[in-house]
């Protein structure tokens, strides 16, 4: 899958999860997410659409820990 297109939107949860978090977009279908929980202290990927390369992954993690302070 290309990053061609790539967009990419903070989002906060304070009901499910407690944190901030970063959705990864190609063509208006959600890709990637990468989440950081505050209450377990842990930082998440979700991937919704397969395949996807290595390259873009890492792509998306690059710009989260540029747009996500950390804690």
């Amino acid at each position: 899958m290309s990053s061609k297109g790539l967009k990419a939107f903070i989002i906060s949860d304070n009901f499910v999860r407690n944190g901030i978090g970063v959705e990864f977009y190609i063509d208006n279908k959600l890709i990637v997410e990468i989440f950081r929980d505050d209450n377990e202290h842990a930082k998440m990927l979700s991937v919704f659409e397969q395949p996807v390369s290595l390259e873009l992954i890492e792509e998306c993690i690059t710009l989260f820990n540029e747009l996500v302070p950390i804690y």
